[in-house]
């Protein structure tokens, strides 16, 4: 048990948030997996400055505790209106996590997400105007630095600290290799002893045993699953288990990956409409069976869905081949049926 604020956290298992995937029906679904914390999809101060219907539907949800809306801006009397702004729409918001590790172009050029690092006191004075103004907790996500040149997540971290953050997730490399290569957990060796608040770990979580070293190495609180967990929900239900009882559990079936594949495209359907849940499914239902035997056809298949009807007879000829078979920590079957 850890705690946010004085939010108590029962489980390490943290949803990261992604573009196009975090939404309320995506983080519903997973939550029953072993996930205590969830992220909203990144929220634009502006947008919600200028009270954009997108930036509103981001905030709108139905309450998931526990759930924190992130935000992003580069100027802290900005994002202490977009934080007031949320606050109205949906008085149920946990906690609110500054996005200060977003490594894409877009929004490095206007001064928000990894363009921040660049600035520690700045990184401070954000979440110190957010904590005079909010009454719930504030939290940061960052990276190790911008380049391999300026490595400065620990100056960052002490500015954060002494604003008064509530918590910390720390993506294991700098904005300059973006999602590249493998993430640098031996540079923040370590690092809750550090702290003097709870540290979330980020980066190419997508086995237990990615989890376990994690959390080994840095002493983190919270593990954090991202793209890992994207057609892979059990990862979840191994880690929270793993780390509640030392007991690793067997990865799941092809017919279990199936149901739950299925599962999410009801809740997607129901959220979304049908039209839009396909566009939205093209991208979810390939990651269920990523690795199966023959997976690049049923994988091609599955971008082209048009209809739920489409979605099910895939994946039901999927599990008439493999349903038995139990998936591999490197994604593939134990034993292809051919």
């Amino acid at each position: 048990m850890w705690k946010i604020g004085d939010i108590e956290i029962d489980g390490r298992v943290v949803l990261g948030p992604m573009s196009g995937y975090t939404t309320p029906a995506f983080r519903d679904f997973m939550k029953p997996f072993g996930v205590a914390v969830s992220y909203t999809e990144m929220v634009s101060d502006m947008g919600c400055i200028h009270g954009m219907d997108t930036t509103r539907a981001f905030i709108e949800y139905p309450p998931n505790r526990v759930t924190g809306v992130q935000l992003f801006g580069s100027r802290p009397e900005n994002l202490v209106k977009a934080s007031e702004f949320a606050m109205k729409v949906n008085p149920d918001i946990d906690f609110f996590d500054v996005n200060m590790g977003c490594p894409v172009p877009k929004v490095n050029r206007s001064g928000s997400g990894s363009a921040l690092m660049k600035d520690p006191k700045l990184c401070g004075e954000i979440v110190r105007q957010l904590k005079r103004n909010c009454d719930v907790p504030v939290t940061a996500k960052n990276r190790l630095g911008w380049s391999s040149g300026t490595i400065n997540f620990r100056e960052v971290i002490r500015e954060l600290e002494e604003a008064g953050v509530d918590a910390i997730a720390i993506h294991a490399r700098t904005r300059e290799e973006r999602y590249a290569g493998s993430p640098h957990y031996d540079m923040i060796e370590g690092l809750r002893r550090e702290m003097s608040v709870p540290l979330i770990v980020s980066g190419n979580i997508y086995l237990l045993e990615d989890a376990i070293e994690a959390q080994r190495i840095t002493g983190a609180d919270g593990v954090m699953v991202a793209r890992g967990g994207i057609g892979n929900p059990y990862l979840c239900t191994q880690i929270d288990h793993y780390f509640r009882t030392g007991e690793r559990l067997r990865n799941p079936t092809v017919s279990q990956q199936v149901d739950w594949c299925l599962q999410l495209a009801d809740a997607v359907i129901e959220e979304l409409g049908t039209d839009a849940a396909m566009r939205r499914l093209r991208s979810y239902a390939p990651h269920f069976i990523a690795g199966c035997y023959r997976s690049r056809e049923y994988r091609n298949m599955l971008t082209q869905i048009q209809s739920r009807d489409d979605l099910v007879e895939i994946l039901e000829r999927i599990r008439l081949k493999l349903g038995d078979d139990v998936i591999n920590n490197d994604g593939r079957i134990d034993q292809p049926t051919v």
